[in-house]
């Protein structure tokens, strides 16, 4: 499924978590990847779905990152969640990226999808994704509705992948982040944001960085010097997650509305971020994309 404007191609899968393939940036027809592509040659076999951590990028829904210990508790209730990847100790990312989303509108440049969520235990939710281009912006709203019997913590993001295409830059201020303990990507510690890792001016991004940050205007700027590139993003969160493996070819910046493991940080879910939803109560966050040439 391709959604095209003038300057933007954009190729998504609704059965592979409503993911994108690719996200390109079009110019004297050629296609320069805004978002890392989605490597067909080496995918599964057409009848199953690739890995989710292979396409360009994916919604978190209805939490981000890992849940340690298997769960949490809201009140005295205990809400056990099931793993769901083979080579993780935690559950992770939520299930809306890894189910098959249903398309309800199409046109050449926007698509709506929906999903309905229902488990026995755990999250039950029906959810909105809406992918629009207009010329150079993509905008990307994703909502979710608590369609369970009890008030649950909920956390919408995305889980983009881009190119570094070089020496990538980023612009997102923060004033704080989460240390994890080196061994486990789980948060462990909250500080200040260190020099290194200050993204308050265009830096150019450190390998091996892997941490979450907040107190975020929700307003970022990534460019590639070499391809003559920008991207700016707008969201309404105040948090982002910041992955750089070494000697890779991509890096992922998410901008998400809660610190990872939130329900079981101290102050717990809603003090880092999440949304107490009572039974058909809505949370909706809106993240806008803008692609642009640099002289």
């Amino acid at each position: 499924m391709i959604l095209t404007s003038p300057s933007l191609r954009l190729e998504i899968e609704p059965a592979w978590g409503g993911g994108f393939l690719r996200f390109d940036w079009i110019a004297n027809g050629t296609a320069v990847p805004l978002m890392r592509a989605f490597d067909r040659a080496s995918a599964a076999p057409a009848s199953s779905a690739p890995d989710p951590n292979r396409l360009a990028c994916y919604p978190l829904i209805p939490w981000s990152g890992r849940v340690s210990g298997g769960g949490f508790s809201v009140g005295a209730r205990r809400v056990e969640l099931a793993l769901n990847r083979n080579d993780e100790r935690w559950p992770i990312h939520g299930s809306g990226w890894q189910r098959a989303w249903r398309v309800e509108s199409i046109s050449t440049n926007q698509v709506s999808l929906t999903l309905e969520e229902t488990a026995t235990d755990g999250y039950c939710y029906r959810a909105s994704l809406r992918y629009a281009l207009d010329d150079r912006t993509l905008a990307v709203t994703l909502s979710a509705t608590n369609t369970g019997t009890v008030a649950l913590p909920f956390g919408l993001g995305l889980h983009p992948f881009f190119p570094r295409h070089g020496d990538a830059r980023l612009r997102a201020p923060a004033t704080g982040v989460w240390r994890n303990d080196g061994r486990t990507p789980l948060p462990v510690e909250r500080t200040c944001v260190p020099l290194r890792w200050n993204f308050a001016r265009d830096s150019v991004l450190p390998d091996g960085l892997d941490h979450s940050f907040d107190g975020w205007s929700g307003q970022a700027t990534i460019r590639w010097p070499q391809r003559g590139l920008r991207m700016d993003i707008d969201a309404d969160v105040d948090r982002y997650i910041v992955y750089v493996p070494a000697q890779r070819d991509f890096f992922c910046f998410e901008p998400v509305d809660h610190t990872p493991d939130a329900m079981n940080l101290p102050g717990g879910a809603v003090a880092r971020g999440m949304t107490l939803l009572a039974p058909e109560q809505t949370l909706a966050r809106r993240f806008c994309l803008r692609a642009s040439a640099e002289s």
